[in-house]
């Protein structure tokens, strides 16, 4: 992949009958002061990041990563990933952290968190971001970043996590109408949610891409594409294929191999067609008048990508004859994909189900199984039910999310911020740990602008230089 990626992950929290008692947002703070007080997974903040973010909210960890409460809920942001095998072992890390909190907290029987984006009960979407870092030169203009959304609008025939039922969001000034027939089961959990293509505000206002320009790094050199419009992948497999083939594409921007005039007429309305689509021909309208398949505007993509990216390393060789095995799969035998792509994972097994069951796709207890199929639990989540073909299950079975809660990346800035977490965690001094800085006081910081860079030496030449000792110091 050779580019540095990010995903933050927000998880929602299902606790047994015993626990209803508890405000729902209990549980979430529970497990956040454990891994910093108990666990000691990495150090607090001591001051304020925004207003939403005081003191002891969260904090950064000893991978480099950072987890802390967004409204209520956990969110775990992975450190800085230049390879794809990396990126998914550490996203995967964030199941690990909460899932061995509440195994240490005792409570896995009667709370678990769950790697979902609806909430059936309240109609609520959290989300799963992706943050790719890019040149600054990159050209994003009208037909660049347009082309750009017609991938991202149909990559989700592989990407999507599935989900029974539909939403219909209230944006600012526009309200989807009501469908005629009611959506059974559709390939995406944000797609109903998303109602703009591109936009700065988004809290509720989602779009697509977030068009705030905040590159944590050096601003003179890069940018920081934020995107919303992801689900969380329960299978390592697909989050391989969302990551990878956004970020060789977002290769082929910079190179500026994209095609020209491939813009969707309205990139939100594909998104939710293709998602609720039952006939799975996925068909959407370009600008230009014409229209095309989904699984058509991938291979376009694909094409572009083996003929401009092919043999610049094994790993992109290898996700480019997975994109290929996977859509040819969607076309030939879907069943291949079981496993290995969400949405047709959690059909399978509901589809089985309602088989078994005599049941229809109105039964509310479908919507209990969609949030099962997002358990972290491998004991309690559907996902870990399934067995995957050979070629899945290897790619599936190749990480070890375990050891990768403590170390942090060796490559990027992330190992550089973890030195800084392990020295501040034994030391009661004042600090403050940012994704591109660090402070020791609030008078002398380094500045750490360059993700691709480690920056060890100098975050030890920085902690262990010598300093006056101050009023501050004497009363810690």
């Amino acid at each position: 992949m050779d580019r540095i990626v990010g995903v933050e992950t927000e998880y929602g929290c299902l606790m047994s009958s015993e626990e209803l008692h508890c405000n729902s947002e209990v549980w979430p703070a529970k497990v956040k002061n454990y891994l910093f007080n108990k666990a000691r997974a990495g150090t607090i903040d001591l001051h304020y990041r925004d207003y939403e973010e005081p003191p002891g909210n969260g904090g950064f960890l000893l991978n480099g990563g950072r987890l802390y409460l967004d409204m209520g809920h956990i969110e775990y942001a992975s450190p800085e990933c230049l390879h794809l095998h990396d990126l998914v072992t550490y996203e995967m890390a964030g199941d690990e952290l909460l899932r061995s909190s509440l195994v240490a907290l005792e409570a896995g029987d009667r709370v678990t968190f769950i790697k979902n984006n609806v909430d059936h009960h309240t109609g609520a979407t959290f989300g799963c971001h992706e943050n790719y870092l890019m040149k600054r030169e990159a050209q994003f203009t009208p037909s660049a970043l347009g082309t750009l959304l017609t991938f991202l609008a149909t990559r989700q025939i592989f990407t999507g996590a599935g989900r029974v039922g539909q939403a219909n969001p209230l944006a600012f000034d526009f309200e989807p109408p009501q469908a005629e027939t009611p959506v059974a089961f559709q390939l995406s959990q944000r797609a109903d949610h998303i109602v703009n293509d591109i936009y700065q505000w988004v809290q509720f206002n989602r779009a697509i891409i977030n068009a705030r320009d905040e590159p944590l790094a050096d601003y003179r050199k890069y940018r920081r594409l934020h995107l919303l419009i992801g689900d969380s992948n329960m299978s390592p497999f697909a989050n391989a294929l969302k990551i990878g083939t956004t970020a060789a594409v977002l290769s082929l921007l910079e190179q500026r191999q994209l095609p020209r005039n491939f813009v969707l007429n309205d990139a939100v309305r594909s998104t939710r067609d293709i998602s609720r689509d039952p006939t799975r021909k996925w068909i959407v309208d370009l600008e230009n008048g014409k229209t095309i398949g989904a699984l058509d505007v991938q291979w376009q993509f694909h094409d572009l990508a083996q003929r401009h990216l092919r043999g610049k390393d094994p790993e992109t060789d290898w996700l480019l004859e997975t994109w290929s095995f996977v859509l040819e799969s969607l076309e030939q035998n879907p069943q291949a994909l079981i496993g290995g792509v969400d949405w047709i994972t959690k059909r399978w097994l509901l589809e089985t189900f309602m088989a078994s069951e005599k049941i229809g796709w109105d039964d509310p207890w479908l919507q209990s199984l969609d949030l099962e199929y997002h358990n972290i639990d491998p004991q309690r989540g559907l996902f870990f039910s399934v067995t995957p073909g050979k070629r899945v299950a290897e790619w599936n079975n190749s990480f070890q999310p375990a050891t990768a809660i403590r170390v942090p990346p060796a490559n990027t800035r992330a190992s550089g911020r973890a030195r800084a977490v392990a020295y501040f965690q034994d030391r009661h001094q004042p600090y403050v740990i940012n994704w591109d800085s660090i402070a020791h006081n609030s008078r002398d910081f380094l500045v750490m602008g360059d993700p691709f860079e480690t920056y060890n030496e100098e975050v030890d030449k920085f902690l262990f230089k010598p300093r006056p000792v101050t009023n501050q110091d004497e009363h810690e």
